[in-house]
């Protein structure tokens, strides 16, 4: 225990940027309405933090939810077109109540409202990113959200997990809060037989944690413990570290950047990565796939080398120079890597195989003797 503790607090000593992500079950009653008790408990948390010298950006769920318990719905819609509708009507109710609660301590809500978009376009990344840390230097708490009313499938985080873990990249912050309405990770489900308890460390998210993650959810959330391991492993995997915890716990932030033993703490990887590398490793869908041989895979894992035609077994999908793609193995379908790709699908097809010094004989030309540069490449 002491061991875990000092681990706490030698991580949590190093901590100047916070993102806390409030999920949907701690912002509102059992009937669906905004708590506003609750809301109000943790605008003075956060608040605190502010004071203690943090920069504090908090991504709030609870529009949708707001929205549904302003109109009276039980059941969360389940079409496009009623789920925008109700949080056109939920978040602006959303964003007054933080707004009011911050005031009582002289802070603004500042509204930051996102797609997938604004993250893959590098130039709205930077704006954003360059926004949010102005409003730092202001006397105000960002809450960021989902924009629900404009989003659609192929645009939508899907959940406020994984935009609360790509803000803590696009800030290189080096703590994210998840708070939730259980008490960390169990080891077993908390609601099956024998008494479940939180684990309080966590080295790495490996198979056999995410076989703990028990789905939960309530009926106004949508993500579960599962899209929350998902955005553990991508802040995690970029250096940083997260805790999961109980919102509703009396003076819970406190507790976390006390070193308090709550929750549960998510170690990072000792790399970090840059800011670039975890836009592109991270941040951006994949346009199509390529696979590669063992000798390629040992060249980038453990050498630090760049991906070269002749490594590359085979290509899938339709895609332009510059665009993100996902390195595998052959015969394999998980993602060893990703990167910024010097050649198009079509022209990668024609000189997969190839020796670099074979490629200008094969196209007709050569722009780059790497298919993907190591600099523009991420190993997850």
């Amino acid at each position: 225990m002491n061991t875990e503790n000092n681990l706490r607090n030698q991580i949590l000593s190093k901590v100047k940027k916070i993102v806390v992500k409030i999920g949907t079950g701690v912002l509102t009653t059992d009937d669906g309405y905004l708590d506003k008790t609750q809301i109000k408990g943790l605008a003075e948390q956060v608040s605190g933090l502010k004071r203690m010298g943090y920069h504090v950006a908090v991504v709030s769920s609870g529009a949708i939810g707001s929205g549904m318990g302003e109109l009276g719905i039980t059941k969360r819609p389940s079409t496009l077109p009623e789920l925008q509708a109700v949080a056109a009507i939920g978040q602006s109710k959303l964003i007054s109540m933080y707004d009011e609660c911050f005031k009582i301590h002289g802070y603004h809500a500042a509204q930051i409202l996102l797609t997938r978009e604004d993250f893959e376009d590098r130039q709205r990344y930077l704006n954003t990113c360059n926004t949010i840390h102005t409003l730092f230097q202001l006397n105000s708490i960002p809450v960021i959200n989902e924009n629900d009313t404009i989003s659609v499938d192929e645009i939508r985080f899907g959940d406020n997990d994984a935009l609360s873990a790509l803000v803590t990249n696009l800030l290189n912050a080096e703590l994210l809060i998840i708070l939730s309405s259980v008490d960390g990770l169990y080891d077993k489900c908390p609601t099956g037989k024998g008494k479940a308890s939180v684990i309080p460390l966590v080295e790495n998210v490996s198979d056999e944690i995410r076989g703990l993650a028990f789905n939960l959810k309530t009926q106004r959330g949508v993500g579960g413990m599962q899209t929350k391991l998902e955005a553990v492993s991508i802040v995690t995997n970029a250096g940083e570290s997260v805790i999961i915890a109980n919102g509703r716990t009396r003076g819970i932030l406190k507790r976390v950047v006390d070193g308090d033993n709550v929750g549960t703490l998510f170690l990072p990887r000792e790399e970090k990565l840059a800011s670039r590398k975890r836009w592109i490793g991270y941040t951006l869908k994949p346009k199509g796939k390529i696979s590669i041989d063992d000798g390629a895979i040992h060249a980038l894992k453990d050498k630090g080398k760049s991906l070269l035609a002749s490594g590359i077994a085979s290509v899938e999908g339709f895609f332009q120079k510059g665009d993100i793609i996902s390195i595998c193995r052959k015969g394999a379908d998980e993602s060893i890597g990703r990167g910024l790709t010097n050649y198009s699908s079509d022209e990668i097809e024609k000189i997969k195989g190839c020796s670099t010094s074979h490629i200008a004989r094969v196209l007709g030309y050569k722009l780059y003797d790497e298919v993907i540069h190591r600099d523009n490449m991420v190993i997850l």
